[in-house]
């Protein structure tokens, strides 16, 4: 078998609800998202929900190749991008290309991928995140609520920019939680908007009111002094890494013991990058937590880490373009079936019609880091952000 070509569609898709944090708490619902499928010679074609123009220059490195070889792929890859670095959007497209490579593979074993990665267990507890600074307190209970009478028992809320408002949105969360649940795990993310004295002096106050199980991006991903220091001086885990590359950037968390858990996700140099990572961590005894992803199939992945305790699920509605993705949330977990590959298939009458639909706007942007962010003011007063 050889790999023979590639399609990259691109689309602007309206979610069912729009997506927020700190840095950007007004929210968005229209996003711009990718589809690669890459096809070989047999007529087994593979799909990834993402990808860009850099995929071009990188599919040279794979065509007329054998595509179950997906290491030694992987492996070119990277070495091609060597001068450069896995960065950027040479990063997004390798991430790509490889995920797309795992499931021509688990096509090819006609198995589900967490199946040809070696696991018998069809199913990953998960977690309900909003990403939903922007959402009335309605809106929020109602997620959360719905999450919870899928028996999820532990949610993440957006949080940095008013004391007041966070405590209070926080609560609404354990309360929508503790309708199915006697003790939620509540987690909290400010997505590097604080500084290191900043962020232990908030979640050190809300301390004083919740049990945290983790703080999320309190401070800089790279930070990993910071991130001690804040894990040192608060109760909750301190958990980082999202927006890292690939496994050579987790080395000075890991090393320095500067985060108790690693959020990880196939972004991170595809399925075969994350899988290193999740090995990384393991040899430390840190757990992982895999992130949130169209379809949730790091689900698929994440049942052969060892080390792995919950997936990130937050539902907006990004898979208007598949007939088919892991939905099925049962019981606090995403159960996972045996359709062939990574579970995502693509509906192309779906697709054009996404891709022909006009919009009166572009998205507002693309995800940011806010001015003043990291700087140690006093911070928002309640008021300033805009609820609908």
């Amino acid at each position: 078998m050889k790999i023979t070509d590639f399609r990259l569609e691109t689309y602007l898709e309206l979610m069912d609800r729009p997506l927020g944090d700190a840095n950007g708490p007004e929210g968005d619902d229209l996003i711009v998202s990718s589809i690669l499928i890459i096809d070989t010679d047999e007529g087994i074609s593979g799909v990834a929900p993402l990808g860009n123009g850099q995929v071009n220059n990188l599919f040279k490195v794979i065509e007329g190749k054998d595509p179950r070889e997906t290491f030694t792929h992987w492996q070119n890859m990277i070495r091609y991008a060597f001068k450069g670095g896995d960065e950027g959007e040479v990063h997004g497209a390798l991430s790509a290309i490889d995920i797309a490579l795992w499931d021509i593979k688990s096509k090819i074993n006609d198995e589900p991928l967490w199946k040809t990665l070696g696991s018998d267990d069809p199913k990953c507890k998960v977690y309900a995140s909003d990403i939903g600074y922007c959402l009335t307190d309605e809106d929020l209970y109602k997620f959360f609520k719905g999450m919870s009478d899928k028996g999820v028992d532990s949610g993440k809320v957006k949080i940095g920019l008013s004391y007041d408002d966070d405590l209070r949105r926080i609560g609404i969360v354990y309360d929508a939680l503790a309708e199915n649940c006697k003790r939620p795990r509540i987690m909290i993310d400010s997505n590097e908007y604080w500084s290191v004295k900043k962020a232990i002096q908030t979640i050190s106050k809300i301390e004083e009111k919740f049990d945290i199980f983790w703080a999320e991006e309190p401070v800089r991903r790279w930070d990993y002094k910071g991130l001690k220091m804040v894990s040192d001086n608060i109760r909750a885990a301190v958990s980082s890494g999202e927006n890292l590359n690939n496994v050579g950037d987790f080395y000075p968390l890991i090393d320095n013991q500067a985060v108790d858990i690693l959020n990880v996700s196939s972004y991170q140099s595809g399925i075969t990058g994350l899988r290193q990572i999740g090995n990384f961590a393991y040899a430390y005894e840190l757990p992982v937590t895999t992130m949130n992803c169209i379809g949730n199939y790091n689900a698929q992945i994440a049942t052969s880490i060892p080390n792995h305790i919950m997936m990130e699920v937050v539902d907006p509605g990004r898979e208007k373009a598949y007939s088919k993705w892991n939905d099925h949330i049962e019981d606090g977990f995403v159960h996972l079936d045996n359709t062939p590959g990574i579970g995502l298939i693509v509906d192309e009458k779906k697709l054009k019609k996404l891709q022909e639909t006009k919009h009166e706007r572009e998205p507002k942007r693309p995800w940011f880091r806010r001015e003043g962010a990291g700087l140690y003011i006093k911070g928002l007063e309640k008021g300033e952000v805009k609820w609908k």
